[in-house]
């Protein structure tokens, strides 16, 4: 008879799990440390114990792929809800509606069978030219660490496991497979680590992905430090998953720390013997070490308890709901995100929003119009049920105004799964652009990037900073005939812009998913508006960001080793310390209407180590329309001893007011959170002396400035 292993039949789960190893063969027990197919592992058939399943994402169920290669299985029931992308989600600053987003991809997971969601990522934006960016939060490690909790815990509810990925330092996609990345401990610690650390700590991850490139050394899904910090420091009691093929010695992953390998190439059911599942290193090479007595066994069994104990969590769980799929809901929910994520760059004259009762004549050009981006950018592509493109919503929105469509430009590129129009001449697209342009009102040129290989996509990085397939060139000609022009960038990176002076209003819209042409349709209109605050910081040209800075020992490396000289001043921090202005800032974003903060004060001017720091203040929205403004608090310390950036984010709070509406907050900062990481004494340190607490609506843009003392 076999025993019941079930959540509502055993209160103790822990002991379920002994007994369960107790009847485990050592071959069942190495099973399940590796990959029976793509996106599986086995279970113990006589002991009732069944697969689990994986699936990509991190902003939708991927399509259903073959057991045995890559290829998609041509599954008609497996469409699902495209929720925008993790920098949009991101830009909201909505920590209330990164819950919202991680409860309906949890369902879609739950009701495609998946038990583990491979996301969400939270790798820091150190470059613009990271192919991989538009799938993480941004380059502030404390506004990821904020937006990715209440991820986790949506999809958690819903009884799948998410998998926070990549542990670590997976900052390019060029020579990602090797690259060795040197980085000092204190920025290790305070930037690269913190996200990671919230995502344990605070939202119980179950899983946790490593990444393929070496850090001092040693690769980085089975590495000795990385691994003792994560289960020994933090706690996690979860699993550690290879990226698809990043493990590397059967040694290492036996004994630091990686519990599941999966991998990228074929398994046993094909002639390929040397990528047989049974070949894996956690796999044949695994069972004769332990075999033979080089490994104590005690390592294998810790890998099955953990992984049977995500099995509890998930396939085992038998209280676990049924899940939804292409529910209204979700939808609801994908159209928010995109119009609470969405940012307004630049409005020079009100050019936004556009009226929809006006009757004018509107160009829309650009491809990025009417290209489905769900597809491309590798494993987070998605097969959306469907997908609103930009023009559709815009159509849908403005029946009384005459809307043109040019296509602009020629990508040249195939499209993941869709025929494109077939490529015309380039200087017909150019021409026709703008003869329709020269005849309209008012232009949306709708560019940017797009999901294929060296653009926004897993793989591969950015060739360069400014925009391709001529679209500059493009743009530059238009303003030659209309003036009026605004510029809706539809990508996951900063991208450089060299008529930013000349264009009327710049909007950065990223990957918005299944409902983008409504939700940008929406902003657009002024029927939402727009709330969405930078992520990371545009810089004016590519030698101001800090990795690039340094030169290519910083960025890309040599193609064996790369060292972070930037240290801890990413992003923001650098621009500030430096000096050197961004083109927008981290935390930038513009309104339809518009804010006052004012009776800025903290609850007292000292305070210890154990106290928290209350900043008050009054925000009123002053202006015609009804919209919601990110407060946004920094500390930086007054005459440091050490190294430090200027100021740090610390807390932020979103708001929603009609007009005339005033509010009172209060955002709360923990004194021990201005601490910062000793090398000396591998350890946290806090400087005493007076702080400067900073309030406003952007890393540039601060309303008032308080000193406080740290006693």
């Amino acid at each position: 008879m076999k025993p019941n292993y079930t959540k509502n039949q055993s209160p103790d789960i822990e002991q379920s799990i002994a007994d369960i190893i107790k009847n485990l063969t050592l071959e069942e027990k190495v099973a399940l440390c590796h990959a029976q197919s793509k996106f599986s592992i086995p279970g113990v058939d006589r002991l009732g114990i069944p697969e689990l399943w994986m699936s990509d994402g991190p902003h939708g169920v991927r399509g259903e792929i073959n057991w045995d290669n890559w290829g998609y299985a041509g599954w008609t029931n497996d469409a699902i809800t495209a929720f925008p992308a993790l920098t949009c989600l991101a830009a909201t600053f909505n920590p209330e509606l990164s819950k919202e987003y991680g409860m309906s991809i949890g369902e879609e997971a739950r009701y495609r069978k998946k038990d583990v969601l491979l996301g969400p990522g939270v790798n820091i934006y150190r470059t613009p030219l990271n192919g991989r960016n538009f799938e993480y939060m941004g380059e502030d490690p404390f506004l990821a660490s904020v937006m990715v909790v209440p991820y986790i815990k949506g999809v958690q509810e819903k009884g799948v496991a998410a998998c926070v990925k990549h542990y670590i330092l997976n900052n390019q996609e060029h020579w990602r497979n090797h690259i060795n990345v040197e980085v000092s401990d204190r920025a290790l610690y305070e930037i690269y680590l913190p996200a990671f650390k919230a995502a344990v700590e605070e939202g119980g991850v179950w899983a946790v992905m490593g990444s393929y490139n070496k850090y001092k050394g040693q690769y980085c899904s089975h590495h000795e430090r990385l691994n003792k910090i994560l289960k020994n420091d933090w706690a996690f009691d979860g699993v550690v998953i290879t990226d698809w093929g990043s493990a590397h010695d059967t040694r290492e992953a036996a004994l630091n720390g990686l519990d599941i390998e999966m991998g990228t190439g074929t398994d046993g059911l094909t002639k390929n013997i040397k990528n047989a599942y049974d070949n894996y290193y956690l796999a044949s090479p695994f069972l004769e070490l332990i075999r033979s007595g080089e490994i104590d066994k005690k390592y294998l069994d810790d890998k099955v308890r953990r992984i049977l104990r995500l099995m509890f969590r998930t396939s085992m769980d038998s209280n676990r709901g049924f899940g939804r799929m292409n529910n209204k809901e979700h939808l609801d929910v994908a159209r928010k995100v995109g119009q609470e994520g969405i940012v307004l760059l630049k409005n020079e004259n009100s050019f936004f929003p556009i009226g929809m009762e006006i009757d004018i004549k509107i160009a829309v050009i650009g491809e990025n119009a009417t290209r489905l981006m769900t597809f491309g950018g590798g494993s987070s592509e998605l097969k959306a049920k469907k997908e609103i493109s930009p023009l559709e919503g815009l159509q849908e929105v403005y029946q009384k105004a005459s809307l043109t469509y040019a296509r602009g430009y020629a990508t040249g590129l195939p499209s993941y799964g869709r025929v494109n129009p077939p490529d015309e001449d380039p200087k017909i697209l150019f021409a026709e652009a703008v003869r329709v342009a020269r005849e309209a009102d008012r232009v949306l040129f709708i560019g940017g990037l797009n999901k294929n290989h060296q653009q926004d996509c897993e793989g591969g990085d950015r060739k360069g900073y400014k925009l391709p397939f001529g679209q500059d060139a493009l743009l530059k000609e238009i303003l030659q005939v209309n003036k009026n022009v605004g510029v809706v960038l539809v990508s996951g990176n900063a991208v450089a812009m060299p008529w930013l002076r000349e264009v009327k209003a710049v909007m950065q819209a990223w990957y918005l998913g299944s409902e983008a042409g409504h939700a940008l349709a929406d902003v657009i209109s002024g029927m939402a508006n727009p709330s969405g605050k930078l992520p990371f910081s545009f810089p004016r040209k590519l030698s101001d960001n800090p990795a690039h800075y340094f030169g290519e020992q910083s960025y890309p490396g040599d193609s064996v080793n790369q060292y972070y000289k930037e240290d801890i001043l990413v992003g923001y921090r650098w621009h500030d310390t430096r000096n050197i202005k961004p083109m927008f800032a981290f935390g930038h974003g513009l309104s339809y209407t518009t804010f006052e903060i004012t009776e800025v004060k903290t609850d007292r001017k000292s305070y210890t180590q154990a106290d928290k720091i209350q900043i008050t203040y009054r925000l009123l929205n002053s202006g015609s329309v009804k919209g919601a403004e990110v407060v946004q608090v920094y500390v930086g310390k007054h005459r440091s001893e050490v190294p430090r950036a200027v100021k740090e984010l610390k807390g932020f709070k979103k708001a929603e007011l009609a007009v005339g509406e005033d509010i009172t907050e209060t955002i709360e900062i923990d004194v021990a959170s201005l601490k910062y990481y000793d090398e000396s004494k591998a350890g946290w340190e806090l400087e005493k002396g007076d702080y400067w607490v900073y309030v406003g609506n952007a890393s540039d843009n601060n309303s008032e400035k308080i000193r406080i003392t740290i006693e």
